[in-house]
């Protein structure tokens, strides 16, 4: 019973950090610009 516990815990949080990680994707019309040489 603690083994099935563990296990709903453990897929929960890595779930939760997969979909938490795919929410700040940038929308597609968003790209990055390169540093020029005097910001840096």
């Amino acid at each position: 019973m603690g083994i099935l516990i563990f296990i709903i815990i453990v897929l929960g949080g890595w779930l939760f950090l997969l979909r938490t990680a795919n929410s700040h994707k940038l929308p597609p019309n968003v790209k990055s610009q390169p540093y020029s040489d005097e910001e840096k």
